[in-house]
């Protein structure tokens, strides 16, 4: 944290609610799950965060009650990991990339340009043997990983078209923290900054920045369309989240409660899938009809001339990755 006080508060808060856990445990008062993120409530993440709620506490009876606090009202980007991990909230979605600064680096795989071909290569990576493998690392960092969370393939925006690398020479272009999005920015001829989401829709709106990548969903509910003329749908990456919990306090739950918490997890992790296509399809013609930008599809020989641009940053950055996770990732793909 950049601020003393602002961490010891954290602290504090982290002890009061580890007291007030034992202290419903034992007096039969309702566990508390503090549930925070970072988008509205209308995205993918936040429809499926209040669909958990809804089932944890139906199947529990009520003795858990899962408070969601959306669009960062309790933490920012760079903010709720560590709140987590002291236990001042409970439970966070965050995007993939912001684990690599926990030193868990293997994630920023999920950023690498064009590395899943479909969503169905996708679920066979975090549904399977690679994904639950990567959750596990977070164990030693205090935090226990229970599912992926999809929210879909990102698109470019910018005040003039992108439909060539060339045209991005120049241009400041927000990121989320990442050191393969900032190669990736870095090989199209770009100035990438990183900014949190909360902090995007207002830079592109006072041009501290003149375009961004995002998920069709993720910018329709900031309004992010109103102040950029032209998106390219590009489907260049992927933007997914882990649904992690803190490690002492998972643990510390009754046996009983842990495994109905699954049930509603698992549950609501299969309604955000259905969900995620939908709302980002229904936010892109949300743009379209606003007329504000003009939205641009690319050919396949764009598509290609895209492809072999952003080509060096797998080179560049496999070594900080892993080697094995990326060819593994890779392989798995690639099967028919």
């Amino acid at each position: 944290m950049r601020f003393p006080l602002l961490a010891a508060a954290l602290m504090a808060c982290a002890g009061l609610a580890a007291s007030a856990g034992a202290f419903a445990q034992t007096q039969g008062a309702p566990i508390i799950i503090k549930f925070s993120h970072v988008v509205t409530p209308d995205t993918p993440k936040g429809q499926a965060a209040l669909r958990f709620k809804a089932l944890a506490e139906q199947m529990s009876n009520g003795r858990v009650k899962v408070e969601v606090y959306p669009n960062s009202q309790l933490y920012r980007d760079r903010e709720e990991l560590e709140a987590l991990q002291l236990g001042a909230v409970q439970m966070l979605a965050p995007s993939l990339a912001k684990f690599s600064p926990l030193g868990v680096k293997e994630f920023e795989a999920f950023d690498l340009p064009y590395i899943f071909p479909s969503k169905q290569a996708l679920y066979a990576v975090t549904e399977g043997r690679i994904g639950r493998g990567l959750l596990r690392k977070l164990e030693a960092k205090g935090i226990t990983g229970l599912a992926y969370w999809d929210n879909g393939f990102k698109i470019m925006s910018a005040n003039k078209p992108l439909l060539a690398p060339s045209d991005f020479r120049g241009l400041r272009m927000r990121i989320q923290s990442s050191r393969v999005l900032d190669e990736q920015m870095r090989v199209l001829g770009a100035q990438p900054l990183s900014l949190a989401f909360s902090e995007t829709a207002p830079a592109l709106r006072e041009g501290v920045v003149q375009g961004t990548e995002n998920t069709p969903s993720n910018m329709y509910t900031q309004r992010m369309h109103e102040t950029q003329k032209h998106l390219t749908l590009s489907n260049h990456g992927y933007l997914g989240y882990a649904v992690i919990v803190n490690k002492k306090f998972w643990d510390g739950l009754p046996a009983g409660t842990r495994r109905i918490l699954e049930r509603a997890m698992a549950e609501a992790t299969a309604y955000e899938k259905t969900i995620a296509q939908r709302t980002n399809d229904a936010a892109l013609e949300s743009i379209r009809r606003a007329g504000t930008t003009t939205i641009h599809t690319l050919s396949p020989q764009q598509q290609a001339e895209w492809r072999k641009a952003m080509a060096p940053v797998y080179a560049r950055m496999e070594e900080r990755i892993g080697k094995d996770v990326v060819g593994a990732i890779q392989r798995e793909v690639a099967r028919p």
